[in-house]
């Protein structure tokens, strides 16, 4: 079973490919990515010029140690930003999704790829999340029910900011 796409609560298609770094090269030099290639955080640091000269949609992948604020004045230009879940103990995913919603205002896609899975979905979505690459193996129809396991939350987050106790007041 391939990957699997969940986007706004619902299975998609995905029309990104993840870049590939040629055996031998290095991201200072390698060709560029054709149209709709989620590129690595790191090479759009390094040849960020570049790729604002090219005309099409730009999309980057951050590993869970990437510094986020490195990107803080070229959110704008992204149309997807992936963040990997390398294992499924590595929660640093949960902050830079929640930094790229809360301080830098990213509104587009936002997409937790890797080690995802169903027990996680809820909360990925709170933090911000929505959009989740299934990994092969998982069953993404069950994952989708995660999105009912809980009827409310009592905090606050990105996906809804105001508490509980507050939405009971108004």
């Amino acid at each position: 079973m391939p990957e699997q796409l969940i986007k706004n609560r619902q299975l998609a298609d995905n029309a990104w490919q993840n870049f590939s770094l040629p055996p031998g090269a290095n991201l200072a030099d390698c060709a560029l990515p054709e149209a709709q290639t989620i590129i690595p955080g790191e090479m759009w640091l390094l040849r960020r010029e570049e790729f604002l000269c090219r005309s099409g949609a730009i999309a980057v992948s951050l590993a869970p140690t990437f510094k986020v604020e490195t990107l803080a004045d070229d959110i704008a230009h992204f149309a997807l930003i992936c963040i990997e879940f390398p294992k499924f103990a590595d929660g640093r995913g949960y902050s830079l999704a929640r930094l790229l919603r809360e301080r830098y205002g990213y509104r587009k896609e936002l997409r937790a790829v890797g080690d995802v899975g169903r027990d996680q979905m809820f909360y990925l979505h709170r933090v911000g999340f929505d959009a989740f690459l299934i990994s092969a193996g998982r069953d993404a129809c069950d994952a989708l029910n995660a999105f009912a396991d809980f009827p409310d939350a009592y905090q606050a987050a990105t996906d809804q900011p105001l508490p509980l106790f507050r939405r009971r007041a108004a």
